[in-house]
């Protein structure tokens, strides 16, 4: 069988993907070859001929792409952070910018040891195993309602830790309960949460409508129930000088904010916007002395 470019197989898997309405065609044409050859895409470059059988790989993956099945269940992993999180049905594929929480967390931990982290929500553990990667002294906790995101992020704590990363402690719990990590109140540096916020209604990407668990996506009030709860419980897990950053809808860059700026235990309440300029994450540090 003659060897094919690998140049030529992008180019119309790129088309075809373009052609279903895909945000990215090119970069997932190349990661689906990158996925299929076993190598780093950057490195696509240094492959310039290829077998058929890997062309028709390539072809299979995105037929399926382009019937707008998530790339990541197609890869089954999800980039966060330094780390990979393994992802398919029945949990929420982290997305691209909630690193940005992750980023702000460690910057805010520097300078502290032995830490006490909070992931809210946790889905596949995606925010506790980044942070638990990037500091191996620190304490992560990582909470979730959901039986089979807690499945997920089991699967990926064990293995983050035979990778030789610190252990996370992973609970079945609701952010709901005032009396979630009780035991920690007061203790936290950090909370870190992506909880459910698309308003009920919202329209939403086939990638999303079809494959993410609902109960992770949407929320009632406006797409603003959980985040309430939220900040409830970050005024009291959270030591003074201690962090918070949430995740939110585009359409939240002011209400989020100011849920923060409503609790006189937390000051400092800033927005944050993604790489696109969307309102997209907020955060807040506990005060250092003040009554709650």
């Amino acid at each position: 069988m003659k060897r094919q470019p690998l140049r030529l197989a992008i180019l119309e898997a790129t088309r075809i993907l373009e052609d279903a309405g895909v945000a990215s065609p090119r970069a997932d044409a190349e990661l689906i070859a990158a996925h299929v050859l076993g190598v780093e895409r950057g490195r696509l470059p240094l492959v310039p001929l290829v077998d058929p059988p890997v062309v028709e790989a390539i072809r299979q993956l995105v037929v399926q792409r382009a019937k707008r099945v998530p790339l990541q269940h197609l890869t089954g992993w999800a980039a966060i952070g330094d780390i990979a999180v393994d992802v398919g049905p029945g949990v929420f594929v982290p997305r691209p910018e909630t690193e940005l929480l992750v980023e702000w967390g460690l910057k805010l931990l520097k300078g502290r040891e032995y830490p006490v982290v909070v992931d809210l929500c946790t889905g596949s553990g995606a925010l506790a195993l980044a942070v638990a990667h990037a500091r191996p002294d620190a304490v992560v906790y990582a909470v979730d309602v959901d039986t089979n995101a807690l499945a997920w992020a089991r699967h990926n704590a064990d293995a983050r830790a035979e990778e030789g990363d610190t252990p996370i402690r992973l609970y079945s719990g609701d952010v709901t309960d005032p009396t979630v990590f009780a035991e920690l109140d007061g203790l936290v540096d950090l909370v870190l949460c992506n909880p459910p916020y698309v308003p009920q209604g919202t329209s939403v990407p086939p990638e999303v409508a079809d494959h993410d668990p609902p109960q992770a996506v949407f929320a009632s009030g406006g797409g603003l129930d959980i985040i309430r709860h939220v900040v409830s419980a970050a005024a009291r897990l959270l030591r003074p000088g201690g962090g918070v950053a949430i995740e939110h809808d585009d359409s939240h860059g002011r209400a989020v904010p100011a849920l923060l700026s409503a609790r006189r235990v937390l000051t400092d309440v800033e927005s944050h916007t993604d790489l696109a300029g969307r309102p997209r994450f907020a955060t807040a540090l506990r005060a250092i002395s003040s009554s709650a």
